[in-house]
């Protein structure tokens, strides 16, 4: 799936975002999707969301499926 599509994001998904403050190593984080900040359509470095563990990134692998 198509991670720079926000009509593929989902709250609930299960995903590996890309925080800021790691955007230079590529460290990832896992967590489930709270919430889906970006409002366009399609963002070239992936859309960003919040996790429930409050964490923000920009969604680089979709882990599950709802």
């Amino acid at each position: 799936m198509n991670n720079q599509q926000r009509s593929n994001i989902k709250v609930g998904l299960n995903v590996a975002v890309v925080k800021k403050e790691h955007q230079r190593s590529g460290e990832l984080t896992c967590g489930i999707v709270k919430r889906i900040l970006t409002n366009s359509t399609i963002h070239p470095h992936g859309i960003k969301v919040m996790l429930e563990s409050g964490e923000v990134g920009r969604v680089q692998k979709i882990l599950q499926e709802v």
